[in-house]
């Protein structure tokens, strides 16, 4: 069984078909919609069931799937954070006896193949705990989402340095020398796109909802690369808007650097020595290149 989450916030119906569009044609048997601003804007729920109407009425296709037991169950919860409100669908999915769980943002769209191809790897690779495909812009650019385990020169140098001063260890820290075309071990994968073994999640008990906002998904990966690997593969592309609503907003600017504060203070800020051996290995599988099954 394969369950997936999203979170929204003051989002309309339009705003998550694409996303809603690319589970329905794959293998996805529940999707969850965690609403966050049920007070703020009440008319998701009512955009969903006209949608639901509709289908009913103009697609067949969807239609004969949701008769076969495609599930959308939205949940109105107050605004406990990015990660709390995947917990909330995380812990259904435990309930529900799902073996694997996507969480998905509500600016992606990708093809049909994508989910099938990590659900192969995953099950012929047991220690493997999470896997994020290659993230494109609209436009087919490489978003640059897959990332060693960050230093505090690497996060506050990239917020407050001119681009130019930082940009070959900027370079670095998003593996671009790595040409983003092979499978790696990565201990840093962004939380836009996020397919789990549901038994790995319960084992670490889901997102540590500490971080409200950012940085949940560096702490999340890395709890499990310590016990699994926790892959980038690059086969299949998804399609990512990544809007960077910390660059446009003082204040969500200064959620994100809170949170970056406790991710160090929970890890180390200077001295980090399980960081360092992480990405030494990350260095050497890149320069081997990648895995090879």
């Amino acid at each position: 069984m394969i369950t997936a989450s999203i979170v929204t916030y003051r989002h309309h119906f339009l705003d998550i078909e694409p996303v809603l569009r690319s589970l329905f044609a794959s293998p996805v048997d529940t999707i969850y919609i965690i609403d966050h601003s049920v007070d703020i804007m009440p008319d998701l729920l009512q955009e969903l069931e006209e949608f639901r109407a509709r289908v009913f009425t103009g697609e067949p296709l969807l239609k004969e799937k949701v008769e076969k037991g495609l599930r959308m169950i939205y949940i109105p919860h107050k605004n406990n954070g990015y990660g709390g409100g995947h917990n909330v669908a995380i812990n259904e999915a435990i309930k529900e006896g799902s073996t694997y769980h996507l969480v998905i943002n509500p600016d992606i769209w990708f093809g049909p193949r994508v989910i099938p191809a990590l659900l192969r790897y995953m099950d012929s690779h047991e220690d493997v705990a999470q896997m994020m495909p290659k993230v494109l812009f609209p436009n087919g650019q490489i978003q640059r989402l897959a990332k060693f385990l960050p230093t505090p020169f690497n996060i506050f140098g990239r917020a407050f340095l001119p681009p130019a001063l930082i940009k070959k260890m900027n370079d670095r820290f998003e593996m671009k020398h790595s040409g983003f075309t092979m499978t790696l071990n990565v201990p840093f994968l962004s939380g836009c796109f996020m397919f789990f073994r549901v038994s790995a999640l319960k084992e670490i008990n889901g997102f540590d909802e500490r971080y409200f906002l950012y940085a949940e998904d560096i702490d999340i990966t890395r709890r499990l690369h310590m016990k699994y690997k926790t892959l980038y593969y690059p086969d299949y592309p998804v399609y990512h808007k990544f809007s960077r609503a910390s660059h446009h907003s003082i204040r969500l600017f200064f959620v994100h650097i809170m949170n970056l504060i406790r991710y160090f203070n929970k890890w180390g800020w200077i001295y980090d020595k399980e960081r360092q051996k992480i990405n030494n290995r990350l260095e050497r599988e890149i320069l081997e290149g990648g895995i090879k099954d």
